[in-house]
């Protein structure tokens, strides 16, 4: 398991919810939600310097069947333009499916109301994307979800 801070980001059409790592990549935990439009990648890439982190891990929203839809083009031109940002640190897209559902059922189930939680459940999104990509890489040796070209 390699080792270092790896930041997590749940794209949603009006938030991005952020998660990071501890420095051994065991735990993840949410972060920041930051608001969809002007500014939203500067602040991300903030977050990433500040953090030091080693990798970026972007949600690949995909169907139930595994098939890309509309937003997985989305999530995926957004990883290609985050690249570009926060290069050397490499970005990579990570199979998302229900993680919105698991962290909406985790919240409700710590006694977090849906209208409490509405501007929390995209961090906790965010971890749980985060968190299946380090369990990944911890049982197979290997880092989880395919590597963004950077845009040029």
């Amino acid at each position: 398991m390699r080792t270092g801070v790896r930041v997590g980001v749940d794209l949603g059409t009006v938030r991005l919810g952020v998660a990071a790592s501890d420095p051994d990549g065991v735990l993840a935990t949410p972060v920041e939600t930051i608001r969809r439009g002007p500014g939203d990648l500067d602040r991300l890439a903030e977050i990433v310097q500040a953090s030091g982190a080693v990798e970026v891990v972007v949600g690949l929203p995909r169907t139930l069947s595994g098939a890309e839809g509309p937003a997985a083009v989305v999530a995926r031109d957004f990883a290609g333009t985050l690249a570009g940002r926060v290069a050397p640190c490499p970005v990579r897209l990570v199979d998302e499916r229900l993680t919105t559902v698991a962290a909406t059922r985790g919240m409700r189930a710590g006694g977090v109301s849906a209208r409490t939680g509405r501007h929390t459940v995209d961090q906790a999104a965010a971890a749980v994307i985060l968190q299946g990509a380090l369990d990944a890489e911890r049982g197979s040796g290997h880092p989880p979800g395919e590597i963004v070209q950077v845009d040029r």
